[in-house]
């Protein structure tokens, strides 16, 4: 087919300004920014209403291990690893039945003496509880056991157990053959707030 002159013309001038109107195009599309890119030619309206969701996230609070419990290396610690092997709960009332129960048995600021702060037969070679552990750690593991495994120690473990009241544990103690004089039942025993004081770590 043959063209006009004219035509090629108003051919040439069209496919100039698709050219251009491409060119252009692309230059504006480089120039937006990328969020707006993304969304471009596209409105999200969201009405005043629209709710907020919170979504709910589980806590979780660290608790103390062996090896924290070692480091820490207080009566206080000890009280709480005795705890922690005979699988018991570690509440304010438990720990500080057991620090008053090691004041009895030892001084508070020698605590650790021959590493038995109970005063302990299970386990130590001393069936009076004079014999003595390789180290505060085992010392706690033999407590817990002969706690747990003893039939006279029963209401002692159940109390720690239960978390019961100080005077609800100390009454068990006093009722069990760990002390032959049974601490006078209760006579002997003291309440005032127990010294936090650490071991040599060697101790441990």
């Amino acid at each position: 087919m043959l063209l006009r002159p004219r035509t090629l013309v108003a051919l040439g001038t069209a496919a100039t300004a698709m050219v251009l109107v491409g060119t252009l195009a692309v230059s504006t599309f480089a120039q937006t920014p990328a969020a707006d890119r993304e969304i471009a030619g596209q409105t999200l309206v969201v009405p005043d209403y629209a709710a907020v969701m919170t979504v709910p996230r589980d806590s979780y609070s660290a608790s103390e291990g062996v090896d924290s419990l070692v480091a820490g290396g207080t009566n206080q610690d000890w009280a709480k690893l005795v705890l922690l092997y005979g699988g018991w709960p570690r509440t304010d009332e438990n720990v500080t039945v057991i620090l008053r129960w090691m004041r009895q048995e030892n001084y508070v600021k020698t605590w650790w003496n021959r590493n038995n702060p109970l005063n302990n037969g299970w386990g130590s070679g001393g069936g009076g509880g004079t014999g003595s552990y390789p180290s505060l750690r085992s010392a706690a593991e033999n407590a817990a056991e002969a706690l747990n495994t003893h039939p006279g120690y029963a209401g002692i473990r159940e109390s720690f157990a239960a978390s019961s009241t100080t005077d609800a544990t100390e009454q068990a103690i006093w009722a069990s053959p760990w002390a032959t004089g049974h601490y006078a039942n209760g006579g002997h025993w003291h309440y005032e707030p127990v010294e936090v004081v650490t071991a040599p770590a060697e101790a441990w």
